[in-house]
């Protein structure tokens, strides 16, 4: 399952590569959608608890360009499958099938963007087009289900130590690169001392954003609803 899903994935990183005007805006936009997650999210981001779990993932995991990560991957799978404990690697294998679909999900939209600067109302409408609700709903599943499988690792000293212990034969096996991967996203896991509110969150604002799109919501990141809120607080602070 590992190899098939590094291999879709790697077709995928180049799927423009005959289309150097797609391949820009693709790249535009997953820089786009980088900083409205962060946006989005910037609450959490904000709180010392959480930050490094946002950080993974949304600058690491979704709509990270790791190729030289994945080209790596395909040559050592069967060595990383005998060294890593097996929730370390069914982690791995929801890390990069998220990556796959929205790697999958981003081209098509990329496809439907008009030319110029993206905005709310023209990434609404691509996204409207391009369809996929059920890609889309399991995209959102799967950044909880990834979440909950290192949260579950983090729990587990036994396992985790074993993650640690095979730190010096996975980067003797060519894939010190996934290795550390994986520690990253168990220490933001680890540093927030239980992930239920943090994944609950997510998931719930991205149900909701994704719901809000489909209806043609003309603020469906609820960025002008955080700002008369944040306006609000600055009146209250200032009297």
């Amino acid at each position: 399952m590992l190899g098939r899903l590094l291999e879709r994935n790697k077709a995928l990183r180049d799927v423009f590569a005959a289309e150097p005007r797609l391949a820009r805006k693709l790249a535009r936009l997953q820089q786009w959608q980088s900083s409205r997650l962060l946006r989005s999210h910037a609450d959490l981001h904000a709180n010392p608890r959480y930050r490094l779990a946002v950080e993974f993932f949304f600058n690491e995991l979704y709509g990270a360009d790791a190729r030289q990560r994945d080209a790596d991957l395909i040559k050592v799978q069967r060595a990383m499958e005998r060294l890593l404990p097996r929730e370390g690697l069914e982690a791995l294998c929801l890390g990069i099938e998220l990556e796959t679909m929205s790697q999958q999900l981003d081209a098509e939209v990329a496809r439907l963007l008009p030319e110029g600067a993206i905005t709310v109302e023209r990434y609404a409408e691509a996204y409207r087009e391009a369809g996929r609700k059920e890609e889309r709903e399991r995209q959102i599943a799967l950044m909880s289900e990834i979440g909950e499988y290192l949260d579950g690792v983090v729990r587990k000293p036994m396992v985790r130590g074993l993650v640690r212990i095979a730190r010096g034969p996975a980067h003797a096996a060519g894939f010190g690169l996934l290795q550390e991967f994986l520690e990253r996203g168990l220490d933001a896991f680890e540093a927030m001392h239980g992930a239920d509110e943090f994944l609950g969150t997510i998931r719930a604002r991205e149900a909701r954003a994704m719901v809000r799109m489909f209806a043609g919501d003309p603020d469906p990141f609820e960025f002008g609803a955080t700002a008369r809120r944040a306006r609000k607080r600055t009146r209250i602070d200032t009297g």
